[in-house]
């Protein structure tokens, strides 16, 4: 690993999960792993090789964009476990 300290407890609280110390240990040598691949990546000769978003040509495929029945605003709040003032209330998420 070039240099990566990994601070589980830290990922963790990110993740707002607990661990106990042997699911952080297991945890660290399973992120270790993982870093240390990536660092194998970018060890490879890529010299030449054109970018891709991927290995075989793709088209996105989407039916037409056509406006059709919708919800009313009642429709959609009806099984909302909480609304106001025609709105979805929904918990706070940013800190």
């Amino acid at each position: 690993m070039a240099g990566t300290d990994l601070n589980i407890e830290y990922i963790a609280q990110l993740a707002r999960i607990e661990l106990t110390q042997d699911e952080k240990d297991e945890l660290g040598q399973q992120l270790k792993a993982v870093i240390d691949y990536m660092d194998q990546l970018g060890r490879v000769d890529v010299t030449g090789v054109e970018p891709t978003s991927h290995p075989f040509p793709m088209d996105n495929v989407t039916r037409a964009d056509e406006p059709g029945v919708s919800l009313t605003n009642e429709e959609a709040l009806r099984n909302a476990p909480s609304s106001s003032n025609g709105l979805f209330i929904v918990p706070r998420i940013v800190e």
